[in-house]
């Protein structure tokens, strides 16, 4: 289940995106303006903000292509969320 935290942080990197517009776990981040550029950005962000390390396995366009996939990547990495 994503939180309000994550919510906010992807927003920040979503420029296509309205504040009517829901997040969910299967919103196309592509389709909202996640270029790769914006992807570094939001990957130091989730860092500093959750105290996890993306390691390199996780690192794939396809596990940033949904917000889905980016919580269930952290969800490994995050203490006490598996």
């Amino acid at each position: 289940m994503l939180d309000a935290k994550f919510d906010a942080i992807l927003r920040t990197y979503l420029p296509f995106i309205t504040p009517d517009d829901t997040i969910t776990e299967d919103t196309p981040l592509r389709d909202y303006g996640l270029d790769s550029m914006a992807t570094v950005e939001l990957i130091a962000h989730l860092e500093s903000e959750y105290g996890i390390r993306f390691v390199d396995d996780l690192l794939s366009l396809e596990n940033f292509g949904t917000p889905g996939r980016i919580w269930k990547s952290m969800s490994e990495l995050i203490p006490g969320s598996a």
